[in-house]
């Protein structure tokens, strides 16, 4: 029997959960919420220390809109949250850098 080599194709921009617009799903909506809770202790916090409501406001919807922006992922399926993790785990990760000596005096015959 003459047997071909069976390819399987996998298109591409196939997300494996669902999302509610592109880039943002269940768990990014998790990962709002608590930058949201974030965003409001700190309105809080500057409402009872300065006593301005505007100000507050503000932050509370600044908080809110950053938070969002940070978890919804690109076409790439990589976020800003992603990013700055993958920087945290690399700095954190063991680096190699091999000592290789040099001739320093024989340059310099005496």
């Amino acid at each position: 029997m003459n047997q071909e080599p069976q390819t399987l194709y996998i298109p591409m921009g196939v997300k494996p959960e669902a999302e509610w617009f592109p880039g943002f799903g269940k768990q990014q909506l998790w990962q709002s919420a608590i930058g949201s809770m974030l965003a409001v202790a700190l309105a809080l916090l500057i409402w009872l220390a300065k006593g301005s409501v505007p100000f507050a406001v503000v932050t509370f919807l600044s908080g809110v809109a950053v938070s969002v922006m940070m978890t919804t992922k690109d076409r790439h399926n990589l976020s800003v949250l992603d990013q700055l993790r993958f920087m945290v785990k690399f700095k954190k990760s063991q680096k190699y850098y091999p000592y290789r000596a040099l001739p320093e005096w024989d340059e310099f015959p005496l």
